[in-house]
């Protein structure tokens, strides 16, 4: 019950309701709109974003978030306060600071290829190394300060932590630009003092850290370091950055200095080459991680499409291709699975473990980055050792509440971008999302009734005759207006058979890569064919712009990601899209899900759709086709 809240004489002119459990509401409508969406975007989490009435939540994430990218405390509070209806709550101002006044008081550098936890406060470090799980991380012969410190007049002081002078930081990396802030005053020498982590127990100090209140910044000063080589690698002159890549990388980048963190751009909206600017930027050598082989080979595309790198410094390692790697500066592109693998390697791939494990890198740049909590792919993180890490992917959602973990793999989430405000803009396509009931014919409700098997149960209601029905008249109806459409069917026994009713070519794990990508180059550049059928290997990492209609039949349970993700093969934006926001009532895409009524398939259905409806979107039901 907030009926407490305390109404500002000229609360319509405002446009954020601020509740004392640090929920905000946003009026989408509002002329101020655009300014309080980037600032709360900045400072909190969005929990949904319908058309008219946005919500967001101030999380100690999404705050230490805030403070990283140089907003101060007091201008979160002054500048919500100016935008909140109300009045701000003493709670959430309390809140504010509480989360954010120990940010930046402990840093996780890495100098010479080792770790090192460094403060200007030595009592922070002692109150750190007073928990087990970081005292036993700590390398106890931390004696040769010129490792630590540069060879910048490094001592070891009574606690043993290496003691230095830090130099002068530039006038401009100290320049406050943020609403409400100040300018530093005196410039002077500092005293920092450090201990040394190992490699492979950084994630456990990071997440440590943050349990004590002192979550570690991340900070790469890129532009002096003169230890690591540069890429020769520069943007071409026909590359167009769009407004909001440039607003996701300037959070990433401020003050001249990188940070670590996490993007979230919609599918089709240009994930790549903000990647690609973020690794142009910063000009080191960088690692950039996929999700499988195809994924690697568009990266590679994609940097060369982007830039001018020489065909000397990007390498690819993968399964099949294991290319040198070039001892200077370098792009090297390859997978999670190459990365983390702990079994036993080929001569050649435990040569280029190696020396990726040897050397330091500038970037460790992660594509679909929401797989990383998993188990395996963790390793990645003590592996490469990078002094800036950057996460990219379109749906931060896992199904096992693992997705907070990407705080102290990599960092905080730095920029969301709004899909609806997207599709307005022109920059994504405008889709109708249509869940089609179909119902179970007789002998199929029986059996699914009579079935004690969920895999037996799960096989009819996919099969469901009446389903197969709406599918043909689905992709007849869209390839006589001209359309190119995708069947995706999670079931390789149910895609097998759809395809073969359905007359139409499949893509599926076990099809080779020359059938794969002769199938794809037919669908793109052809009008003989018109619908592919596709398993989840289509879910992620197939370029398929012209496609502008998914039929969805069957789909991996009640995976919100992969709804997301599917829908995303058919975001990208079409030639005869309108960028002067004349399109949010036309659509140009669509996408399919078809149900059978009457069993578990609904309730799934249901749950997957949660991510988008709190993206914006709307899905109609339609009964009879």
């Amino acid at each position: 019950d907030f009926s407490d809240l305390t109404l500002k004489s000229d609360h319509i002119s405002r446009p954020c309701w601020t509740c004392p459990d640090g929920t905000i509401y946003l009026e989408a409508f509002h002329d101020l709109y655009t300014k309080a969406y980037d600032f709360l975007v900045a400072i909190s989490e969005p929990v949904a974003r319908p058309e008219y009435l946005h919500e967001y939540k101030l999380t100690p994430y999404s705050l230490y978030a805030a403070v990283a990218t140089n907003i101060e405390t007091e201008s979160i509070v002054k500048v919500l306060n100016r935008f909140s209806k109300n009045v701000l709550p003493d709670g959430v101002a309390a809140f504010i600071r509480e989360c954010t006044k120990r940010y930046g008081k402990a840093k996780l550098v890495l100098k010479h290829n080792k770790f090192y936890v460094e403060s200007e406060h030595p009592a922070v470090l002692r109150e750190l190394l007073r928990d087990d799980l970081i005292s036993q991380a700590r390398v106890a012969e931390d004696v040769n300060p010129d490792d630590a410190t540069g060879g910048v007049g490094g001592t070891s002081n009574a606690d043993g932590f290496v003691v230095h002078t830090k130099a002068e930081e530039m006038e401009e990396n100290l320049h406050d630009d943020e609403e409400g802030g100040s300018k530093s005053s005196k410039l002077q020498a500092k005293t920092t003092v450090s201990f040394q982590i190992k490699g492979e127990s950084v994630e456990v100090v990071k997440r440590r850290a943050i349990d004590l209140d002192y979550p570690l910044m991340e900070e790469y000063d890129f532009r002096n370091d003169k230890v690591n080589p540069d890429v020769p690698m520069d943007l071409k002159p026909h590359t167009r950055i769009r407004r909001y890549q440039e607003r996701s990388l300037s959070k990433m980048f401020g003050n001249g200095r990188a940070r670590s963190g996490i993007i979230v751009l919609p599918c089709g909206a240009g994930k790549t080459l903000t990647g690609v600017t973020a690794a142009q930027t910063i000009k080191k050598s960088v690692v950039c991680l996929c999700t499988n082989a195809v994924s690697v080979l568009q990266w590679k595309y994609q940097f060369k499409l982007w830039t001018n790198i020489p065909d000397e410094n990007i390498c690819v390692f993968t399964s099949d291709k294991k290319e040198d790697i070039n001892p200077g500066g370098c792009v090297l592109i390859t997978t999670y699975t190459m990365i983390s693998y702990g079994g036993q390697r080929s001569d050649k791939s435990a040569e280029v473990m190696n020396i990726i494990r040897s050397r330091e890198w500038g970037l460790l740049l992660m594509d679909e980055v929401h797989v990383v909590p998993a188990k395996m792919f963790r390793r990645v993180i003590g592996s490469v050792k990078a002094h800036c890490r950057l996460g990219l992917t379109a749906t931060l959602v896992r199904e096992d509440d693992l997705i907070s973990d990407l705080n102290f793999l990599i960092g905080p989430k730095l920029y969301e971008a709004n899909w609806m405000d997207l599709t307005t803009q022109g920059y994504l396509a405008n889709v109708q999302c249509v869940e089609v009931w179909t119902p179970m014919t007789g002998p199929f409700m029986r059996e699914y009734l009579m079935a004690d098997n969920a895999r037996l149960k799960q096989l009819l209601y996919v099969m469901n005759p009446s389903k197969l029905r709406a599918a043909e008249f689905l992709m007849r109806f869209h390839e006589e207006r001209g359309d190119k459409i995708i069947v995706f069917s999670d079931l390789v026994y149910s895609l097998k058979l759809y395809a073969a009713m359905l007359k139409r070519p499949m893509i599926y794990g076990e099809t080779s890569e020359r059938e794969r990508q002769a199938i794809l180059g037919t669908f793109r550049t052809s009008d003989a064919l018109r619908t592919i059928c596709i398993s989840k290997v289509g879910d992620t990492s197939i370029d398929l712009p012209e496609a502008n209609v998914i039929i969805q039949v069957s789909s991996h349970f009640g995976s919100r990601r992969q709804e997301a993700q599917r829908l995303g093969r058919i975001l990208r934006p079409k030639s005869y899209t309108q960028t002067d926001g004349s399109n949010r009532s036309s659509f140009n895409a669509f996408f399919y899900t078809l149900v059978s009524t009457d069993t578990q398939e609904m309730f799934y259905s249901t749950k997957r759709q949660q991510y988008l409806i709190d993206q914006g979107y709307t899905f109609k039901i339609v009964t009879t086709l």
